[in-house]
């Protein structure tokens, strides 16, 4: 299986991605990335014992140094982002220096932040060994870290030099991490390409049981629905909202479960399925398509369930943290059917709690 490749076309900002097997083992494709002499790698105790070394491999003769955090969503914090600026300013690092991010969404966001502010920017590269990561956080720019009031309140958009999309790790990757990522995979079938949708129910079963080639071309057909998105509207002024269906009630249960819960993915997956059955409520759909995204979720090993610890009324109050609300309605990923999604402002709060 070769590698696909993909570009980023964002001016000066512009970046290439790399998905397929083996992409780790080929120094050459991380080196032409560093442009200065000075690397920091930052990945996680989970993932730096199985992938750290090829990287490291890679940083031969420049003055470089690793930073190992505890796994989860909860160190994904202006603690752990100390920790990397500390680590930076004992490397030394200059305005050159290239942050290089191992591992999975939390790392990935939070590399970015940090190298977002070190001396107001330098450069970081995505090794996403996560498919959730591969297929949503490593691509756009968008970083940050979460506060105990919600998730990601502080952030910057900063894009990286390089996304290497190495699809042999996810050979290491717990099944139920896996599958959390199929939830994101799903979300660009939903938003905006009922083609692709049909596709995922046609092979779910194949993408459940990691067939590596199947894996590769979901990968890619994300990339490109969010690439193109992202091109289109880096800043989220407007197309690039649609990218959050399912996330303001996926973030809200995550807050609650207090990032132990529930892993993004699996929160994104209800979130999705509360989007959709919203939508019928208020007759913007039918029911039907409702239900067939809750049976391909289900087909995927994903929980389509509001857990019963998520009161209706804080997840309300929650969501409206998450998003910018006007007086009491709330702005919302919603949809007309499968592939059909779109903004909807002034959603009263009273019809969610019902939908709840």
């Amino acid at each position: 299986m070769g590698a696909h490749e993909l570009d980023v076309a964002l001016g000066e900002r512009a970046y290439r991605i790399r998905i397929g097997p083996g992409l780790l083992d080929q120094p050459e494709l991380l080196r032409e990335a560093i442009g200065g002499r000075q690397a920091l790698l930052l990945s996680n105790t989970t993932v730096a014992p199985l992938h750290a070394a090829k990287v490291e491999a890679a940083l031969e003769g420049l003055r470089w140094g690793t930073l190992l955090l505890e796994d989860g969503e909860r160190h994904k914090s202006i603690d752990s982002a100390s920790r990397v600026w500390q680590a930076l300013a004992e490397l030394g690092a200059q305005r050159n220096a290239t942050l290089i991010a191992l591992g999975g969404g939390v790392i990935g966001d939070l590399g970015g932040f940090a190298a977002a502010c070190w001396m107001r920017g330098i450069d970081f590269v995505q090794l996403p060994t996560t498919l959730l990561a591969m297929v949503d956080s490593s691509v756009g720019g968008k970083t940050g870290v979460n506060l105990p009031q919600g998730k990601n309140l502080v952030g910057a958009f900063w894009q990286p030099r390089l996304v290497l999309a190495d699809i042999s790790t996810l050979r290491t990757l717990p099944e139920r991490e896996y599958r959390a990522g199929l939830a994101e995979v799903v979300k660009y079938g939903a938003i905006g390409d009922l083609a692709f949708f049909e596709w995922l129910e046609a092979h779910a079963d194949g993408l459940s049981a990691r067939d590596e080639t199947l894996i590769a071309q979901a990968v890619l057909r994300s990339c490109q629905h969010k690439a193109g998105v992202v091109m289109r509207d880096e800043r989220e002024t407007g197309e690039r909202a649609l990218l959050n269906f399912g996330h303001t009630y996926g973030h809200a249960l995550e807050t609650i479960g207090e990032y132990r819960q529930w892993l993004h993915g699996e929160a994104v997956a209800i979130g999705m399925l509360m989007a959709a059955q919203l939508s019928a409520a208020l007759g913007l759909a039918d029911r039907s398509d409702a239900e067939r995204l809750g049976l391909l979720l289900t087909r995927l090993g994903l929980p389509t369930t509001r857990p019963d610890n998520a009161d209706p009324e804080r997840v309300v109050a929650l969501m409206r943290l998450d998003k910018k609300s006007l007086s009491d309605r709330l702005r919302l990923i919603l949809w007309r059917g499968i592939g059909r999604a779109e903004i909807v402002d002034g959603v009263d709060e009273a019809a969610i709690v019902a939908s709840l």
